[in-house]
């Protein structure tokens, strides 16, 4: 299906999630389970954050998806892309799923996910554009950095920050909070 009718497709269905694979197969993506929610969701606050300061481009959270040049359509858990990028886009195309690929994407792993099907996915990322990709294993404390143009990520264990590169020079994330848990109440 085109973009287009994949669009409609998923408005038809908004009680679920759905990416789509370079082949055009559907995938259904799970909800986040509230602590890898909690570590998503604040992921895209220290970055969004960064990014009104920085101004040079704007934050996605994990509802944003991309149409990317291979043609699967894909959902970071944050994203950042430049105001440069953007501007190649209509807004038409920005208000449904922008067919640009973001410079700068963070996933976090769940419990259920497979780190093979995720590294898959990220080098999937960089394959169509992203310049800086950071995967997020919070319950082994490591990050695995993906950098366009390198075949294999770097891997950080048990960072007290992580420094952003490229695209998001200037930004710094306290790992901290990614790395505990939501607060108790």
């Amino acid at each position: 299906m085109d973009d287009d009718a994949y669009y409609a497709f998923c408005m038809a269905n908004p009680d679920r999630r759905f990416e789509r694979t370079a082949q055009g197969e559907i995938v259904i993506v799970p909800p986040a389970g509230g602590e890898s929610a909690y570590r998503g969701a604040e992921a895209t606050s220290q970055l969004n954050r960064w990014a009104r300061r920085d101004r040079r481009g704007i934050v996605f959270d994990a509802s944003a998806e991309f149409i990317l040049p291979d043609g699967a359509a894909l959902s970071p858990d944050a994203a950042w892309v430049s105001h440069s990028r953007l501007g190649e886009i209509t807004r038409e195309q920005f208000r449904k799923f922008p067919p640009v690929c973001p410079e700068f994407v963070i996933e976090v792993m769940s419990p259920s996910d497979r780190l093979s099907k995720l590294k898959r996915k990220m080098r999937q990322w960089a394959e169509n554009g992203v310049q800086l990709a950071w995967l997020i294993d919070a319950d082994r404390q490591t990050v695995y950095i993906y950098r366009a143009g390198r075949p294999e990520p770097e891997i950080v264990k048990a960072a007290k920050k992580l420094q952003g590169e490229g695209p998001v020079s200037g930004l710094e994330m306290n790992m901290r909070y990614i790395w505990g848990h939501s607060p108790k109440p």
